[in-house]
């Protein structure tokens, strides 16, 4: 077996999410809780322009689910505690020596380090619930890993973050020769470009610890997108130059250089939490279509628009309001997960 997971380029068989339930992570306050219900909604339903979806949903929210999903989108039941699906789902390999063969890699997963205020085993179950429903050969990984904290240019290149893979919280006992050969095993990885760091933000108490997914994206083979902090006054203006210096330097699979893209980001600098990590990154590809976070800036969000569709010639970016997603913690790409098409 020789799996290799495709750029998010490839042509999509549908999208995967998870429909919020109710615990922690939606919000205490009523008011909370249906923004975060409309925001996963509103993604839903424009990806659903684009390509077939399927939402996995507790059986305590199935009545919302059906109410607030339109007839378009198909409701499997599953239990669950969160619903970052890019994160506990499968990512789904092909392997080029058996056309038509698809693979699901269950990654291990406690909750982005097992911290006190998350719950996630049975979220950490999913991987194994769906794999069966698409036909997916499942390859099972003790790596305790999430889809957010890799990017891949479906050519052996993966982008990944030294805080996540080597996080000790996640992986005690790894190195990245450790990490290197499983991603190998499990993706087809066989160049891995490791990031020092993620965004500021992201390692507050609710955070991932350096998610590579909001920092930059491998586009096309030897072309990145990066996130760019322009304003100084931002912690992320230093992260995000020290990453570029980073990128500057690193080789593809292949061998090349990186042509490297900034998108910037928005003009908001804090929410009432602290400094945002408020990232355009962090879209999703569909056929067709890129599925853009917004962030109620329209000079910005265009701008970032017209950026996304240059790097993915053919397609249309469409914007969905994100800042209910970002304030739980991530964005449209954590609470996507694409499953590609296998060729017969």
């Amino acid at each position: 077996m020789a799996w290799r997971m495709p750029s998010e380029t490839a042509l999509h068989e549908r999208t995967w999410m998870a429909f919020p339930r109710e615990g922690f992570t939606l919000g205490e306050e009523l008011a909370e809780r249906e923004q975060g219900y409309a925001a996963w909604t509103a993604v839903a339903h424009a990806v659903a322009e684009f390509e077939p979806v399927t939402m996995v949903v507790d059986p305590t929210e199935l009545d919302r689910a059906r109410r607030m999903l339109s007839s378009e989108i198909e409701i499997v039941e599953a239990p669950l505690d969160e619903f970052w699906m890019r994160d506990f789902g499968p990512t789904f390999v092909v392997d080029d020596e058996r056309p038509g063969v698809l693979g699901a890699v269950d990654w291990t997963f406690n909750g982005w380090g097992a911290p006190e205020w998350a719950e996630w085993r049975k979220s950490a179950e999913i991987a194994r619930f769906v794999a069966p429903l698409v036909g997916a050969e499942l390859v099972s990984s003790v790596l305790v890993n999430e889809g957010g904290g890799i990017h891949v240019d479906g050519e052996g290149t993966v982008l990944v973050t030294e805080t996540v893979q080597l996080d000790p919280r996640r992986n005690p006992y790894a190195d990245k020769a450790r990490v290197e050969a499983e991603l190998a095993r499990t993706i087809g990885a066989t160049k891995v470009v490791w990031l020092p760091r993620g965004l500021t933000r992201d390692y507050d108490e609710f955070g991932t610890n350096g998610h590579v997914d909001i920092v930059a994206t491998i586009t096309s083979p030897g072309k990145l997108l990066l996130h760019a902090q322009q304003n100084p006054d931002h912690p992320d203006y230093e992260v995000t130059r020290e990453l570029r210096a980073v990128l500057e330097q690193a080789t593809d699979a292949a061998g090349r250089r990186f042509e490297i893209v900034d998108i910037p980001a928005p003009e908001t600098l804090r929410d009432e939490e602290g400094f945002v990590d408020y990232s355009y990154v962090n879209h999703l590809v569909v056929n067709d279509g890129i599925i853009a976070c917004g962030f109620g800036e329209e000079r910005a969000d265009a701008a970032a628009r017209e950026i996304l569709e240059a790097a993915y010639p053919g397609r249309r970016a469409v914007t969905v309001d994100s800042r209910d997603i970002f304030a739980r913690g991530g964005g449209i790409h954590c609470i996507t997960q694409q499953q590609p098409v296998v060729a017969r």
